[in-house]
């Protein structure tokens, strides 16, 4: 009995779910937004990528360790004479000339461990590491930047999205004024009160009550879809938050001037230029030598005796003879290496690099003066939206009132059918005018977070 109840109740719970859609808060898209779409994760991995390669950076402090294992089988005939194995590639046979040819074989080995350690590259590794450091910088600066502009994104469909669903209402107001008044004017014509010619006028503007409302409803459609995209969502139709609708932000955004060298993208910028100047470092470091130290133990076998020269026939062809440890060497030493032709190389490279740094620089003035030029401007166009919404609400009340008056009047035939229809637009407007003032209050305060950095200014207004 009690499991019938707990599903009943499961059942009653889930329909409920199903029929009444959940509001979509703007915090709660602009969270999803933010971990779901593509381009931001793939700026994470970037991010990720560059944090490892500043590892990798880190890494070159270590020395090279190379250990080696060779067998081979062949002849050791040798002779006098000068050589040169272009490219490092030679034959390496270890035997006093002979007076001629042979071909005696026998098996050999060679294994060795190098090691060689920079100990000194006055600078080099260093300032790659930095190098490193600061590209991982830049890659965080580019991810921070998208993850901004993605929630002025998203917010700004969200307000497009509400100010389609709000126009949308008002033209189903405006739909079921323009039925109520048919209704009236053909009942009125019905009994001979007025002329038929009124009626279908008014039928006329049912029919373009409804024209209207399907218009704003594919308007709401087409934000519906760009909404989803944003969210990398299915498509469908969103039930938003009604705060912004119902009212206008709680106080003014002041202007933040001396922190626009905070907004992200000229961070993003700033990033650039320390990059560049880093690697105008690396450059330079790269005209300097190295100190390295190095070591080599080496053992050596073969199938070739001592004595092979006296006499021919003192070598085995038998493998385990032949990979055996015979002579062993080791070597220590250190060494200095300097090409002095990096010297000239590097410079003009070091040239090049500081115009480069030149040129993102001037990029980030001018983008610095373009931000605070547009932060000024969305200053003064959220006062003047402020304005004007307030004229839209002097507007709406007085549409309302006529309207109020002209429906009286025409009811009891104290009007023209010219003076109602011209209230009922009149109304129509006003209340679309509305919608959109205060609508534009929001967009005007996002466009104002927007131009100075900081997204906390439109969300925590709201």
């Amino acid at each position: 009995m009690k499991l019938k109840l707990i599903a009943a109740l499961s059942a009653i719970w889930g329909i409920s779910l199903n029929g009444f859609p959940q509001t979509l808060k703007l915090e709660d898209a602009i969270t999803r937004a933010v971990e779901q779409y593509d381009q931001i994760k793939s700026k994470q991995f970037v991010a990720a990528a560059a944090r490892q390669h500043t590892f990798f950076q880190k890494q070159q402090y270590l020395p090279d360790l190379t250990i080696a294992a060779q067998q081979s089988f062949g002849t050791i005939n040798a002779q006098h004479g000068p050589m040169y194995a272009y490219g490092g590639l030679a034959s390496g046979a270890t035997s006093m000339p002979l007076a001629e040819q042979n071909w005696n074989a026998a098996f050999g080995s060679l294994y060795f461990a190098n090691i060689n350690w920079n100990l000194y590259t006055f600078g080099r590794i260093k300032n790659q590491v930095l190098l490193g450091s600061m590209k991982e910088q830049t890659t965080e600066a580019d991810l921070t930047q998208e993850v901004f502009q993605h929630k002025i994104k998203t917010s700004a469909t969200y307000l497009n999205l509400l100010a389609s669903q709000r126009i949308k209402y008002v033209q189903e107001k405006n739909l079921n004024r323009a039925q109520v008044f048919y209704e009236m004017t053909a009942a009125r014509a019905e009994s001979g009160l007025i002329a038929d010619v009124d009626a279908q006028l008014a039928k006329a503007e049912v029919s373009n009550a409804k024209s209207l409302q399907i218009k704003s409803y594919d308007k709401e459609l087409e934000y519906s879809k760009q909404l989803a995209l944003l969210l990398n969502d299915d498509f469908k139709t969103y039930q938003l938050d009604t705060v912004y609708n119902t009212s206008i932000p709680n106080s003014l955004a002041t202007q933040h001037v001396n922190l626009i060298e905070q907004h992200p993208f000229l961070l993003l910028q700033n990033s650039k230029i320390n990059e560049s100047i880093q690697t105008e470092e690396v450059l330079k470091s790269n005209r300097l030598p190295s100190v390295s130290a190095f070591g080599v133990i080496q053992g050596r076998g073969t199938g070739f005796d001592w004595n092979y020269i006296q006499d021919n026939t003192a070598y085995s062809t038998n493998y385990l003879k032949g990979i055996g440890v015979n002579r062993a060497n080791y070597l220590l030493g250190f060494s200095l290496n300097w090409n002095l032709t990096n010297i000239f190389r590097f410079d003009t490279k070091t040239k090049e690099q500081k115009l480069y740094t030149q040129a993102v620089q001037i990029e980030y003035e001018k983008y610095k003066k373009d931000f605070l030029a547009q932060s000024l401007l969305a200053d003064s166009q959220l006062k003047n939206a402020i304005d004007n919404f307030e004229e839209t609400r002097i507007q709406l009340s007085a549409a309302r009132l006529a309207y109020k008056q002209h429906h009286a009047l025409y009811e009891n035939g104290l009007t023209t059918l010219v003076d109602y229809t011209q209230a009922l637009y009149s109304l129509n407007r006003a209340e679309i005018d509305y919608e959109i003032a205060q609508n534009n209050v929001w967009q005007a305060l996002l466009l104002l977070a927007a131009a100075q950095g900081d997204f906390n200014i439109f969300i925590h207004h709201s």
